[in-house]
């Protein structure tokens, strides 16, 4: 049985070992997204592990996830801490886009910038005490 996520319907079932195959897998559309995504949380994450954890692509430390990231069929989405999202709502809606309690859509019309990227990433970073 395949749940339908509210953000639309997930790009596949497969199990994904790493952010490459991650990224391969999702929709053509969105794999340039993805890519300076994950481009971006590895600048401003450097020190941190690339896993995948609940089928999703995602930088932490040890069993803490700081960003994971996700893309569906008609957008893409970046997850991080609750009080980064709440800390920085006037940024995210500043940048035209919605956000979720932990995360921020965005899509190929509607990209996350690159700083709003960075600043949501170290606010996740400092609320896990990391």
């Amino acid at each position: 049985m395949t749940t339908i996520h509210p953000f639309g319907e997930p790009f596949g079932m497969t199990k994904f070992t790493n952010h490459d195959a991650y990224i391969a897998a999702a929709p053509e559309s969105f794999q340039p997204l993805l890519v300076q995504l994950r481009a971006q949380l590895a600048k401003v994450l450097p020190d941190a592990e690339e896993f995948i954890m609940y089928d999703m692509p995602g930088f932490g430390f040890g069993k803490t996830i700081i960003a994971g990231y996700a893309a569906f069929s008609k957008q893409c989405g970046l997850y991080v801490s609750k009080g980064a999202i709440a800390a920085l709502a006037d940024d995210i809606a500043a940048a035209g886009l919605k956000a979720t309690k932990t995360g921020v859509t965005f899509s190929t019309k509607k990209p996350i910038p690159d700083e709003l990227v960075e600043k949501l990433a170290l606010a996740s970073r400092k609320e896990a005490g990391l």
